[in-house]
């Protein structure tokens, strides 16, 4: 998907704000954020900084939210995913946002305080200038001053929104509500001003890179003071004292003002719900009451509390802050679809409720199930396990499970079969006790079918071919069934991510003691050979009829979804002995992999060739034969070194690809896409990567941190903590010469989450120079079985 891309100069972050603020007359607010909690240095939130990623199209946002919260309380730019740095004018605090996203969504009710007379419904024409200078974000808060003088914080709970706003002295401090424009399309809209305090909406909207099946958010606002006046608006048409404005696919809000000639703060709590009104209230009086201050402490609380259970010593500033800050960014969604009565709307647009689990919504499978996935297994297994249910329970509901689904709608954006590791990952974890048999159900009816065509999923759609045919075609120009991607536009990526599925539903059939539909998964999974091409040495779509198609050279290869064969090439990880030798052994297998990362030219200089020689654009996936660390296919294909025998060259890749980590604005590389980059950056950076995505399999390398303590959920991992070592680690002592685990030497490239769930103590010896650890015939992790 192609998108602007800015070159703008990213502006740093200034840490003027207080001086700002007593400079503009605004001491009051600053003695009242002072009032709201001391910094304090020795934070982990103080290391996180929530700007990465909001210029160059690493699609962030800067604003509140708690981890894993149904509301994301951001600014919004005028950037079709909300927020880019490199503008200068905010349209609107809104209450949903998706860190990462490459299409527009999310964005609604983008709530702005102004001053004077109401002149425009149109956020495009009525936004507020603003400085970077007087702009700060923090997990949990974020603040700005508008050049009208007015300033802006927000901060968030679970389920609501809470803002705070200091106006000049004036008798018309105005806040505009629009129910009608936000980051996607809008298809109807109500608002109703139900007293002198309280404002609801009802949102229904539709898309995401296309048209979907609707859904509707509720809203209810509550200020902490009388309004003076208010009204609504319709288009153009604005109303003093309207109670109810109605509108289909046209601009609609409402407007409330104050006096704040003497008082100059309002504030004011919005709950949300995607079940009904109902909901909304019971979400605010839940959460409402409180006030802006103790919201923010709860939330900066939270979020201490999460990043807390990674401790990392050495390394600089610099590398600590990138990697809390994609720590953090890891645990902002899925989030929370049910509201405080369990409540919840199902994909079959009926209400249902949740008993004894929180519901979750937003599922970027195809993205997450690289890394992210196993991240939130490892450090959140309660919230990975509600996960795991909340995908069975859509399933349930609508009768098929997910591909790509944003609140209550199936989006069918990406390919191919990402449930299938997301699910199996969350059995082999030990999430599913209990659940194992209804999740296999649903995977299996997945594997082996094709949705219904009156229901909204694609699910692996090309697979009555790729079952009869062991391949899913490429059917160039093909028209689509439903809205959103199509796997016959990517037919041979789609069967390399089919295969990938098919050998973890295989392992987990196997053990659950289904032995004849392990045997057929496991036989499908070496479909990925059907698409080798023995004339070019790398795979290559084919057509209906059977024939190899496109052009013959793998840079410029079709039928690979956001990528090429070169990049492709390496997503077989149930097989990868299997893909070394077809491709002609080892060391056929290693001169690829050297000139698929350049490595000659990245041991001379890593982070020039990271940006020069691997990096084209946030959104160039194709007509390239090299790395391409901005994108979900290449994510795991550093490790392939493990499997043949050169370890310290998976190393070298990993560090090399971190230096495109930085903490600035352009400081994320690629799209986030709800944290899998971030992930991967964690992952990579405490040296356990999730080298066989929806399996137990960890592979090894150095970590550039010296010392790692993660303390773990003793519900799933009993000894209750995790120690990673590394003394000495540095970018020239980055090469791992021994192994340790709980003191015992270690040869292996990899672990198992068994072994993890009785270790204590993983230690490596580093050096300046290769050795041959991790070389020993049985050290690579072992293909599926």
């Amino acid at each position: 998907m192609k998108r602007r891309t800015s070159r703008h100069r990213p502006r740093p972050v200034s840490a003027l704000a207080v001086a700002v603020l007593l400079g503009t007359g605004l001491a009051a607010p600053a003695a009242r954020a002072a009032a709201d909690g001391p910094q304090r240095e020795d934070r982990l939130t103080d290391l996180v900084n929530p700007f990465i990623g909001t210029e160059n199209e690493g699609n962030t946002y800067p604003g509140a939210a708690v981890p894993f919260g149904m509301v994301q309380f951001s600014p919004d730019t005028g950037h079709n995913t909300g927020y880019d740095y490199s503008q200068d004018h905010i349209r609107g605090f809104s209450m949903l946002h998706l860190s990462g996203v490459g299409c527009g969504l999310g964005g609604d009710l983008p709530v702005l305080p102004t001053t004077g007379d109401i002149t425009s419904t149109d956020n495009a024409t009525y936004a507020a200038g603003y400085r970077h200078d007087d702009e700060t974000a923090s997990p949990g808060y974020y603040r700005v001053g508008l050049d009208s003088g007015v300033q802006a914080e927000l901060t968030a709970g679970r389920r609501t929104a809470v803002q705070r706003y200091t106006f000049p002295a004036t008798d018309k401090a105005n806040v505009l509500v629009n129910a009608g424009q936000s980051l996607h399309r809008t298809l109807h809209t109500k608002v109703e001003i139900l007293d002198n305090r309280t404002v609801r909406t009802a949102i229904t909207g539709s898309g995401f890179c296309q048209d979907t099946k609707p859904y509707t958010v509720y809203t209810i606002t509550r200020f902490d003071r009388p309004f003076t006046t208010s009204g609504t608006w319709k288009g153009a048409d604005v109303t003093d004292g309207s109670k109810t404005s109605q509108a289909d696919a046209e601009r609609n809000g409402a407007f409330v003002r104050f006096d704040t000639t003497k008082d100059r703060t309002v504030e004011a709590t919005t709950a949300l719900s995607y079940v009904d009104a109902k909901g909304a209230a019971l979400n605010l009086r839940a959460e409402g009451g409180r006030s802006f201050g103790q919201v923010r402490r709860a939330a900066r609380d939270a979020w201490e509390d999460r990043l807390d259970d990674v401790r990392v010593r050495g390394g600089s500033t610099t590398l600590r802050r990138t990697f809390y800050s994609s720590l953090y960014r890891s645990f902002l969604a899925p989030n929370i679809g049910s509201d405080v009565d369990g409540r919840y709307t199902g994909w079959d647009q009926r209400v249902h409720r949740a008993e004894e689990f929180t519901y979750y919504q937003n599922w970027s499978l195809w993205d997450t199930y690289r890394t992210q996935t196993q991240l939130l297994s490892l450090l959140a297994p309660h919230e990975a396990r509600d996960m795991a249910l909340s995908v069975i329970r859509i399933d349930k509901d609508s009768g098929w499970l997910p591909k790509w689904g944003y609140g209550t709608v199936e989006t069918n954006i990406m390919t191919g079969d990402p449930v299938t590791p997301f699910l199996t990952n969350a059995y082999q974890q030990g999430l599913l006790k209990g659940h194992e048999e209804d999740a296999y159900r649903a995977l299996r009816r997945n594997a082996d079918g094709v949705p219904p065509a009156d229901s909204a999923p694609v699910g692996r759609e090309a697979d009555k071919e790729y079952i009869a045919d062991g391949f899913a075609p490429y059917i160039k120009g093909r028209p689509h069934a439903k809205p959103g991607d199509s796997d016959y536009d990517h037919g041979a990526s789609a069967t390399l991510e089919y295969a990938l599925s098919d050998a973890m539903l295989g392992q987990m059939a196997k053990e659950l003691g289904h032995r004849a539909d392990a045997r057929r998964y496991t036989e499908r999974a070496r479909n990925y050979r059907n698409i080798y091409d023995r004339s070019t040495g790398f795979f290559r779509a084919r057509d209906a009829s059977g024939a190899f198609t496109g052009p013959a050279d793998p840079a410029r290869s079709e039928g690979f979804h956001e990528g090429t064969s070169w990049q492709y090439q390496w997503l077989v990880p149930q097989d990868l002995p299997g893909v070394i030798d077809l491709i002609g052994g080892r060391a056929a297998a290693d001169q690829r992999l050297d000139s698929f990362f350049a490595y000659d030219r990245l041991v001379a200089d890593p982070a020039r060739t990271a940006r020069e020689v691997w990096v084209n654009g946030p959104y160039d996936y194709y007509n390239a034969d090299k790395y391409n660390p901005q994108n979900e296919p290449d994510l795991i294909a550093p490790y392939t070194y493990l499997s043949t025998g050169q370890p310290w060259k998976t190393t070298d890749v990993v560090h090399a690809a971190l230096t495109l980590f930085t903490d600035a604005p352009t400081g994320m590389t690629g799209n986030d896409d709800l944290g899998t980059m971030s992930a991967w950056n964690v992952l990579s950076s405490i040296g356990l990567f999730p080298v066989q995505p929806g399996t137990d399999t960890w592979g090894l390398s150095t970590p550039v941190f010296e010392r790692v303590d993660v303390t773990l959920d003793r519900r799933y991992y009993p000894q209750g903590r995790l120690t990673v070592r590394a003394p000495g680690t540095s970018g020239s002592q980055r090469y791992i010469r021994s192994a340790r685990l709980d003191g015992t030497p270690y040869g292996k490239t990899y672990l198992t989450t068994g072994q993890l769930r009785r270790l204590r103590d993983v230690s490596f010896q580093v050096g300046s120079t290769p050795s041959s650890w991790g070389t020993g015939t049985d050290a690579a992790p072992p293909a599926l079985k």
